[in-house]
């Protein structure tokens, strides 16, 4: 990578994001938005850590109830609304079966979560909880015997990592500067502004000023605060959680959530058609963040749960996929792993003077109040930074989810009838390949598309599913830079390819790089 990806940049900025997760990303949108120059640098990839292993829910937290977090609930339930609007393609509702098991939590408790869950906040997308006799319900046949009664309830799925790529597109069309595999290596207070140095993957090192800095970087914010002086009142406790897939276990549609005797709520979900995704466990996690995984004792413990309602019970050796990541939440000393909230803080450090210039450190967080806290953190910096543009981003569609009018939101989830008008206007896709471009795209399937009407115009299948166009518009467009990128966060088509096919990705990725810096 040569020094040009600096020299491109401008001398100085109003506001330096460090880190591309999701509260990275959703800040940097807000703020070029509200016509701040901003540029967001992210050390690896975007969404490569955090922000791309969550259970992919987009819900209030039925189990915080039990901690007593209604804010936190009510916060959350209203923005999940406020996503299911703007990116209908990525995200969608879907409906959660709770089998009742009598050994844990009572019904009584049940129907009572579940009646706050329903009335915290107001609902257009998604039906209201109910009971339900799971012998009369779709949801009972893959379930042991013993589980006659239960509850179903409603919460949104998400595709976290594109998640994270539309909130930087849009920064980026707003007028963002997007640098991955950049790293803020060092930055201290000059003057009235910040002075940055930022250093891409081959060393090459660019300079920067800034006149305020966001310190977004997830599980690394503690360092951060450090290496820029900018002290630290609230600390984190990074607590793993861990994931794994395999072959589908059920054939409707709907999720499970299920209670375990330690407590803990464990999810199954329908995932890529073809399988299912069994997580999350908790614990506090020591290790190097950057290179997190699974151990033998989750896998057993997530298989474990899994057999206690599933009639079909599964081992360790029926798992093709696991991920695991850390999440940075902020520490309330609560002794349980599982019972650290989900919440978060926003602290302005100024240094040693009053007038000092701001860092704003994001401590904690979770993916569905991302938007929210972006909110939040742009108003305590618009008035140090004397901009008074209002808030925009609750009316506002993210890349591709307008699907049923230019620029406008959804006023109800009807993706079928996107689907059906994008088979129509291009009938020589195959109906898989354009189910997962309408997903994965939405309205901007078509920038894709650009100039085929055939699939030979796609050029050559590189791995199962994928074919030259895509790649290219991901490294082009979307900052996809490995076959990590492509296969595990653009999209998640690694589940299907062999060695060979990635080696063949691979060959045309070090091709293609190696053209665009010729060029």
């Amino acid at each position: 990578m040569s020094a040009s990806r600096f020299t491109s940049l401008p001398p100085d900025c109003d506001l330096l994001v460090v880190g591309g997760g999701i509260n990275g990303a959703g800040i940097a949108r807000d703020a070029a938005g509200r016509g701040l120059r901003v540029v967001l640098c992210e050390q690896h990839d975007l969404a490569q850590h955090t922000s791309s292993a969550s259970t992919k829910l987009i819900h209030g937290g039925l189990r915080y109830l039990e901690y007593y977090e209604f804010k936190l609930v009510r916060k959350a339930l209203q923005e999940r609304e406020v996503l299911l609007r703007a990116a209908p393609h990525i995200m969608w509702p879907m409906r959660f079966v709770m089998p009742h098991d009598a050994a844990q939590r009572p019904a009584w408790l049940i129907r009572a979560g579940l009646f706050l869950y329903d009335h915290l906040a107001k609902r257009a997308f998604l039906p209201a909880s109910q009971a339900i006799t799971l012998a009369r319900h779709a949801a009972g046949a893959p379930l042991k015997p013993g589980y006659r009664k239960g509850f179903v309830y409603s919460d949104g799925w998400v595709d976290d990592a594109r998640l994270v790529v539309l909130n930087a597109l849009a920064a980026q069309e707003h007028g963002a500067h997007i640098l991955t595999r950049t790293a803020c290596v060092d930055a201290h207070r000059d003057g009235n502004g910040w002075q940055a140095t930022l250093q891409g993957p081959d060393g090459q090192r660019g300079s920067l000023r800034a006149r305020a800095i966001v310190n977004a970087a997830g599980p690394w914010t503690a360092q951060f605060a450090g290496t820029a002086g900018g002290g630290k009142t609230q600390g984190l406790r990074l607590i793993k959680g861990s994931h794994i897939i395999v072959p589908r276990l059920f054939e409707h549609p709907n999720a499970y959530i299920f209670q375990n005797p330690d407590q803990r709520i464990i999810f199954a979900i329908p995932y890529q058609d073809d399988y299912t995704l069994i997580g999350t466990t908790d614990e506090e996690y020591k290790g190097d963040v950057a290179q997190v995984k699974i151990s033998g004792d989750e896998i057993a413990y997530l298989c474990q749960a899994a057999n206690r309602y599933f009639q079909r019970e599964i081992s360790p050796a029926d798992v093709v996929w696991t991920y695991s990541g850390v999440r940075p939440l902020l520490d309330d000393s609560a002794q349980d792993a599982s019972a650290v909230t989900r919440d978060y803080l926003l602290e302005v450090a100024r240094g040693d003077s009053a007038t000092g210039a701001p860092l704003l450190n994001i401590w904690g967080g979770k993916i569905t109040t991302y938007r929210k806290l972006a909110e939040e953190a742009m108003a305590l910096l618009a008035p140090l930074l004397a901009n008074t543009q209002p808030a925009w981003t609750a009316n506002a569609p993210l890349p591709g989810g307008d699907l049923q009018q230019a620029g406008q939101l959804v006023e109800r989830h009807d993706f079928d009838g996107f689907l059906a008008r994008f088979q129509q206007a291009h009938p020589w896709l195959p109906p898989k390949l354009a189910h997962r471009y309408a997903r994965a795209y939405g309205s901007r399937a078509t920038r894709l598309l650009t100039g085929a009407s055939a699939m030979a115009d796609l050029g050559t299948e590189l791995v199962p599913g994928l074919y030259e166009a895509e790649a290219r518009y991901l490294v082009e467009v979307e900052w996809a830079k490995s076959c990590d990128d492509i296969l595990w966060r653009r999209s998640k088509l690694g589940l299907r390819c062999q060695p060979a096919d990635v080696a063949r990705l691979r060959q045309w990725l070090d091709l293609h790089l190696a053209q665009q810096v010729a060029a």
